[in-house]
């Protein structure tokens, strides 16, 4: 019986140079500081107001879902179906609930970005809110912002260099390597 080996191939020079080099963090705040400024903004806008996250909460949201069902007809339509009939049978029941959720959502991501923590997994968030932004038939900075946050969740490393993932990381691991303060707890 043969043995299998492991291949492992080499990640490229300039690929490494990109995504994993420290002395690339300048670059990554850079692009953080945008896409977490303009998340921040577009929750802060949706906080302050009474049909996002005020006493009309949802109001607003289901006027955005209700632009987006309209758009999905004709012969090329910009919502496709799947997705219309996703936002018809559970994001427009709970537009409250949503209306909070990307309220609050858009917010944190943000902020997680500007203070460069868990820059990765904020990016992902980020992405998927966009996704969902594109799926419904809006176009505005979507298309920017995911490919931005696209290199951000491949920088995950560097990104938050110049932040607090410079420290946070460290100590708290990732999923396939606990960091120092489960270390610290579990006695090794």
């Amino acid at each position: 019986m043969a043995s299998k080996s492991i291949i492992e191939i080499p990640e490229p020079k300039a690929a490494r140079f990109l995504f994993a080099d420290t002395r690339m963090g300048w670059l990554w705040l850079v692009v953080r500081l945008y896409v977490g400024y303009e998340w921040l903004v577009a929750g802060w806008d949706k906080i302050v107001s009474p049909a996002w996250a005020g006493p009309q909460a949802g109001a607003a949201l289901k006027g955005f879902l209700n632009g987006a069902l309209q758009q999905t007809t004709g012969a090329h339509p910009n919502v496709a179906g799947w997705y219309a009939a996703f936002l018809s049978a559970v994001v427009l029941p709970h537009a409250m609930f949503f209306a909070n959720l990307v309220s609050f959502g858009e917010l944190a991501v943000g902020a997680a970005l500007i203070l460069g923590v868990f820059t990765g997994i904020a990016s992902f968030f980020g992405a998927f809110m966009n996704v969902n932004y594109l799926f419904a038939g809006a176009l505005s900075v979507n298309p920017l912002l995911l490919l931005l946050e696209i290199f951000l969740i491949l920088a995950w490393r560097t990104a938050g260099w110049i932040g607090l993932d410079r420290w946070l990381l460290p100590e708290f691991g990732v999923p396939w390597q606990h960091g120092t303060l489960f270390d610290a707890h579990h006695g090794n």
